[in-house]
């Protein structure tokens, strides 16, 4: 287990790393958690919650079920449940819908719902202990639904095949949609943010949805820019999930993702403190310990925040430890940089300063620059050229 006593007291275990937030609820909490952890955020909520309060299709359930009982309710989500009576209490239907489930078999999907539903004055009858809908199907499927009538809340994301098993299964499912997910106001926020994935200028990104993720797949795919955010994510920012119904636009599109065991924004926030720094390049270089992260430099365990241009200098110089760069290949690395090759000296020279070690980087005369990598490293990191 990753523990952050281990690390140094000026900085937290995402120091120098740049994740991204989605999320529509509570990002606020997660971008907190992240940023008390050293990290640098960059909010773009990929879709914003709608409440179905005024919606007909709402309405019509929430008549539907008063008038006639279901045999079994399915609780998915706590906001949703709430939401649900509150639209209820609006109508003036709030106290005939409770009683109503009063005499209903209720499961909810996990302790959140729990709380919500107990909250109503109602009580659950079964929980799963993974907060799987999955776990809720099989013990429904198992029971046998032939001839029931179930009451699913439906709560924006996918829920791969669940109806579609009950009615397979002879149930009647009637769908209580209590909000709907819409894309932001302001995509601003969401071309930033594939933009900065797309140039390797985030180091993960997090999706605490479904439908976050397949809003963000969406918008790239409008932009032209699917292929290459997929390849960004294939290799060089991490997604991360907090479970793996959040994960099912990217298993689609055959990108792995990482997820909590717990799926929990805490949890999420813990993953990534394990992830990220396991893949921060860590080098021997002239009798110091270097550790390169997204947008920063560990020296011997002293963080050293780098421009950009310097970062994409020290990459270049990381691709060949030990081996000479040339100013023409140090050149394309930076970007926007044009063909004066003045640009290298002049990035290289802030890049020094920033790492507060000069002799870290070798000039080499008329050829270029070096990672003045230890001699005891040389055969292992020749060998990896």
């Amino acid at each position: 287990m990753y523990d952050e006593r281990e690390q140094s007291p000026e900085h937290g275990p995402l120091a120098g790393f740049t994740v991204g937030v989605t999320a529509a609820r509570r990002a606020d909490e997660l971008g907190a958690l992240l940023e008390r952890r050293g990290a640098a955020v960059l909010h773009a909520p990929a879709l914003r919650i709608v409440p179905l309060s005024d919606d007909s299709e709402l309405l019509a359930a929430t008549k539907e079920i008063i008038e006639r009982a279901p045999d079994i309710a399915v609780a998915t989500t706590a906001i949703g449940f709430r939401g649900w009576v509150e639209a209820a209490d609006g109508w003036g239907l709030g106290e005939d819908l409770l009683e109503r489930l009063r005499g209903v078999r209720i499961l909810a999907r996990g302790p959140k719902v729990k709380g919500a539903i107990r909250a109503a004055g109602l009580t659950e009858e079964w929980s799963p202990a993974s907060e799987s809908m999955a776990e809720v199907l099989d013990r429904l499927l198992e029971e046998g639904v032939d001839g029931l009538r179930i009451a699913v809340q439906l709560h924006g994301e996918p829920l791969p095949g669940f109806v579609e098993s009950l009615r397979a299964g002879g149930a009647e499912v009637v769908g209580v949609p209590v909000y709907r997910w819409l894309p932001p106001e302001d995509i601003g926020p969401v071309d930033r943010l594939i933009d900065a994935a797309v140039a390797r200028t985030l180091d993960a990104v997090t999706f605490t949805s479904a439908p976050a993720a397949a809003s963000l797949l969406s918008r790239a795919e409008e932009r032209g820019l699917l292929d290459d955010l997929l390849a960004a994510l294939g290799h060089d920012v991490l997604p991360a999930c907090v479970g793996p119904v959040t994960a099912l636009p990217f298993q689609a599109r055959g990108v792995g993702t990482v997820q909590p065991e717990r799926f929990r924004l805490g949890p999420l926030v813990q993953l990534l403190c394990r992830e990220l720094p396991s893949r921060a390049r860590t080098l021997p270089v002239a009798g110091h310990r270097v550790e390169i992260r997204g947008h920063a430099v560990l020296v011997d365990g002293e963080l050293r925040p780098v421009p950009p241009a310097g970062m994409s200098l020290l990459r270049a110089l990381c691709r060949k430890p030990g081996w000479v760069v040339s100013r023409a290949e140090l050149l394309r690395a930076l970007p926007g940089a044009g063909r004066d090759e003045h640009a290298v000296e002049t990035a290289m020279a802030r890049l020094r300063t920033a790492l507060g070690a000069p002799k870290l980087i070798q000039t080499v005369v008329k050829r270029g620059y070096r990672l003045a990598l230890d001699p005891a490293a040389d055969t292992k990191y020749d060998a990896a050229v």
